[in-house]
């Protein structure tokens, strides 16, 4: 048998409620950060791509954002993006938060899930918070009501469980040759990972005083002959007192956003950023079909 031959690739969609903890497990199974996290529900808003390996096989992780009964356009382009996500996958791995467990939520979704062919693993977040009773009535609760493959208790933050249930998705994996090359962990391109990173900052510093309406643009992406590279991005807010809190006090908030964004880029890319950052406050940004795009997402009416 042929060194291709043996190795394994498939798709392994990751699904759950908002904030189950989907992006801290993908970035623990790749080994590294590809996607950006955040207390704040929705963080995760198109399918992001992790590639992990383990031996001889090749994992691609989708990171699907949160499923939720969505009101506006933004909402349900996201939850389409999630289905989607799940299409032709492997393996779907429903995540659920034990604790908040975000039950008028977690149920739709379960009934559908229990309707789709592929393998299903159910993992249950937080083994380091979580009581265990409660935590083994919530597993056979969920596996009443759907035929999970496998069970997993893990801990995405700590990476507690994570290696057993690493192994048990690589095992699932068909044979083939893998789609991506080995040093190769996102399908993000770093112009658009510039602009997560930044949206991670927005949502880190600013918590609760900046409400989920926002989006950062990428507006230039220029490599310098220095070897360093030039980054200019807008950050997009529906109303004006929005744009004051990005700002801060004296422009302080927003210094303190892109020194922070601009030191997590540099560690990531390996070379050095200057990074440029703008407010624009436009009412409308969430039924512009260009931020869309920009963002992943397709154009849901």
């Amino acid at each position: 048998m042929s060194e291709q031959e043996q190795t394994r690739c498939g798709v392994v969609a990751v699904l759950g409620a908002p904030n189950a903890g989907k992006s801290t497990l993908v970035n623990q199974l790749v080994g590294q950060k590809v996607a950006i996290t955040s207390a704040k529900a929705q963080t995760t808003r198109a399918r992001m791509m992790g590639i992990a390996l383990h031996g001889d096989t090749q994992m691609i992780l989708v990171d699907t954002p949160g499923i939720f009964a969505p009101k506006r356009r933004l909402d349900r382009a996201m939850v389409s993006a999630a289905w989607e996500g799940a299409e032709a996958a492997d393996a779907v791995l429903l995540m659920v938060d034990p604790i908040k467990q975000r039950r008028h939520e977690l149920e739709p979704l379960i009934e559908q899930i229990a309707q789709r062919p592929e393998r299903k693993i159910l993992v249950l977040n937080k083994v380091d918070r979580a009581k265990k009773e409660p935590l083994l009535a919530l597993a056979q609760d969920l596996s009443a009501k759907v035929d999970f493959a496998e069970v997993f208790f893990v801990s995405a933050l700590t990476g507690d469980g994570v290696p057993e249930m690493k192994q048990a998705l690589a095992d699932m994996m068909p044979e083939g040759p893998w789609m991506y090359p080995e040093d190769q962990v996102s399908d993000a391109s770093e112009r658009l990972l510039a602009t997560e990173i930044t949206r991670e900052q927005l949502y880190q510093q600013l918590h609760e005083e900046l409400p989920y309406d926002s989006a950062v643009r990428p507006e230039k992406y220029i490599q310098r002959p220095d070897g360093s590279v030039e980054i200019h991005q807008q950050i997009v807010v529906m109303r004006d007192n929005q744009r004051a809190i990005v700002l801060g006090k004296g422009g302080s908030k927003i210094k303190a956003i892109g020194e922070a964004a601009r030191q997590e880029l540099s560690e990531i890319l390996g070379q050095k950023v200057h990074l440029f950052l703008h407010v624009k406050t436009d009412e409308r940004w969430s039924e512009d079909k260009e931020m869309f795009e920009e963002m992943g997402l397709d154009w849901v009416r």
